[in-house]
């Protein structure tokens, strides 16, 4: 058996790491900089954060593409959610290889194919209903909708798997409806999976550059579109101030996300636990109750 190298396996994981936030960090050093220059180091500096905060379109389409991030996360949560459900339950119906093909098609089709393809329906969609008048947030939103319900499905659906069954069937025994059961002992059950598909999808709507170009109009710019046409034009340190600020936001949520999850576990494990010793001495207190036979039935007394 081949035993494997540690020094070289931690050089590799290492360099790979360094490959990977290096450029962060020197963008978010770059960020206090002083000079016009990104790459020129002239002393420490908060200007650029304050040119970021007084940049109209800049803030405007931060503000937008928020908008549709939210939007998106909660809409593909539910679609995806009874997607995922139908996946994992339902069984091989009529019509599964299909269902199971439409929900994982956009993971493998091209952004652009998607985008050309859903700026023609819309196109149709306007000359024949009058509806949507004009490309705006609802198209785009539309278009990620569509994109990232894949994600929260098979996230959905792999959690769904391996969840014990005997939690809902117990309730389906004690008399309470289907769709009671997937409320109520459910969702609880697939939390995580859902705060996971929400992170997901949010983060992939509010970083999506191509289905936002094809789905946009005049005065729907988003942040990711308004980032690329002036990184075209030439890189500016107000770009470093504004990714910095992301990562800021995002490492936020990420680590407060990720101990509130930690935290609904351990609780979990805790009260599973005490149901297990409940249980425990219910039945000690049972056993003990049926080991006490009166005395004017005790045989040895008889």
């Amino acid at each position: 058996m081949i035993k494997p190298n540690r020094t070289l396996s931690t050089s590799v994981l290492t360099l790979g790491f360094l490959f990977l936030y290096i450029p962060i960090i020197s963008l978010v050093v770059y960020s206090f900089n002083s000079s016009n220059l990104v790459t020129v180091w002239a002393g420490f500096s908060l200007k650029w954060y304050g040119a970021v905060l007084h940049d109209t379109e800049l803030l405007a389409g931060a503000w937008l593409s928020l908008k549709i991030a939210l939007l998106t996360a909660f809409s593909s949560v539910v679609v995806g959610t009874w997607a995922g459900f139908v996946l994992a339950r339902m069984g091989r119906f009529k019509g599964f290889t299909l269902f199971t093909a439409m929900i994982n098609a956009p993971l493998v089709i091209p952004e652009v194919i998607m985008g050309i393809s859903l700026l023609l329906l819309f196109v149709a969609m306007e000359q024949v209903f009058n509806w949507p008048s004009g490309r705006g947030l609802v198209t785009i939103w539309i278009g990620h909708v569509m994109l990232c319900v894949s994600f929260v499905a098979i996230i959905v659906q792999s959690r769904m798997k391996e969840l014990n069954m005997a939690f809902e069937e117990a309730a389906l025994d004690l008399g309470a409806a289907p769709l009671k059961v997937f409320f109520v002992i459910t969702l609880p059950l697939i939390s995580q999976a859902l705060v996971s598909g929400w992170l997901l999808a949010f983060t992939v709507s509010i970083d999506d550059l191509i289905l936002s170009a094809f789905l946009s109009g005049p005065g729907s710019t988003t942040l990711p579109l308004v980032v690329y046409s002036r990184v075209r034009l030439g890189l500016n340190p107000e770009m470093n101030a504004l990714a910095t600020i992301f990562i800021c936001l995002v490492t936020t949520g990420v680590v407060g996300v990720n101990r509130w999850m930690q935290s609904r576990e351990r609780k979990r494990m805790r009260d599973i636990h005490r149901a297990f010793i409940s249980e425990a001495n219910e039945d000690q207190k049972k056993a003990a109750t049926v080991g006490k036979v009166p005395s004017r039935l005790n045989p040895a007394k008889v």
